[in-house]
């Protein structure tokens, strides 16, 4: 038979909460998000006031209304049921954060106050194995299953060495491309002082135009304007494609690609790009504006983009790990972003910036950021 859920007496929350513990509860079921509530998107300060006594975290409510999906995430932190009268207590001491948090997970699921069965769908993988040749074979339930995220890692592949390489910790990208950014950089301006770069001196001669030292900051700034427009456009048509459900090949290249960050969007080794991956791509483009452009124009512009990639992969770690300030920009950015994860896969797809959804009318509605009543 199996065991049923575990009883938690109000001394035991009680002394949790007092070595720090993050425990909340609604209608007796007892959720621990110690592990969950740096990342929360509204940040710490509105999950937790740290009061040994204070069993239900004190939320101040939320800063948006929560989706399906999270109402579904919270489930993995279920640890058991509080024990019989003692939810009086924990009302009792702090009714209206416990009013706050049954408003925020139950509105909506019209679930019976006694109901005990987990909300997490049956998973259609072995978590056990490497998840990339699995994908492939869910078909029509790939993308609905994609989008419903889980807090925990992911494993690819089966070799080390391919898992390796797939995997990386953010301040490596940042050690990687900075002192490329800073290398090519001196190499643009001190090429362009020398006087020798002519725009369309392929063309024509004549009416060729020279490109002096002095502009190269804002050919710079124009690689990183390139550079947002870029991101948004492979988030949107590339990450966010929806592959086709009868091929296997597809649905396994998005999952590499994207799919595997959605599912588990706090996989902390899989939020920035891998550097040995990530310089194919860039060499790639570095190709592109070589053809497109004379050499040392070109690499003014690729120097920007690359410098836009790196703030761009480290806001996305931070976006996702940081704790911003609640009021500031990253703060809305931060909320933003976990909203585009947990409920508008099909639109928010700035990352760094919310600029270009405006003009391709990808803007996630500011009033599902509205708080509840």
């Amino acid at each position: 038979a199996t065991a049923g859920p575990r009883s938690f007496s109000a001394a035991e929350v009680r002394a949790r909460c007092a070595q720090g513990a993050c425990l909340v509860s609604c209608h007796r079921r007892l959720y621990d998000l110690s592990g969950f509530v740096r990342l929360h998107p509204g940040g710490e300060q509105l999950l937790r006031r740290r009061a040994g006594t204070d069993v239900s975290a004190a939320l101040d409510g939320p800063p948006h209304r929560h989706s399906a999906n999270a109402r579904r995430w919270l489930e993995q932190y279920y640890v058991g049921e509080i024990e019989p009268g003692d939810e009086q207590v924990f009302a009792a001491q702090n009714p209206s954060a416990a009013a706050q948090l049954c408003a925020w997970y139950w509105d909506g699921l019209r679930v019976p106050q006694h109901y005990n069965h987990c909300l997490l769908p049956q998973d259609l993988v072995d978590w056990q194995k490497p998840l990339l040749w699995q994908v492939g074979y869910l078909g029509e339930k790939y993308d609905e299953w994609v989008h419903q995220p889980v807090d925990r890692p992911i494993r690819l592949f089966h070799s080390d060495f391919l898992e390796f390489l797939s995997k990386t910790a953010w301040y490596v990208v940042f050690m990687v491309w900075t002192p490329v950014v800073l290398y090519l950089s001196w190499v643009s301006y001190t090429s362009l002082a020398q006087g020798n770069t002519r725009l369309f001196s392929s063309f024509t001669t004549e009416y060729s135009i020279p490109v002096h030292k002095y502009y190269f900051p804002f050919i710079f700034l124009l690689g990183m304007i390139l550079w947002s427009l870029l991101e948004y456009l492979i988030h949107r048509f590339v990450f966010h494609m929806k592959p086709p459900a009868s091929n296997y090949y597809l649905i396994t290249l998005h999952f590499l690609l994207h799919g595997q960050h959605h599912k588990s969007p706090f996989d902390s080794s899989r939020l920035v790009f891998p550097p040995v991956p990530a310089s194919l791509v860039i060499g790639f483009f570095y190709g592109v504006l070589r053809l497109l452009l004379p050499e040392v124009l070109g690499l003014s512009v690729f120097v920007g983009g690359l410098c836009g990639y790196v703030i761009y992969d480290m806001m996305h770690y931070y976006l996702h790990y940081g704790s911003p300030k609640k009021g500031t920009y990253l703060y809305g950015l931060k909320a933003y972003h976990v909203k585009h994860h947990f409920e508008h896969q099909k639109s928010g797809f700035g990352i760094s910036t919310r600029f270009w959804d405006y003009p391709f009318r990808t803007l996630i509605p500011e009033e599902t950021f509205k708080k509840e009543d």
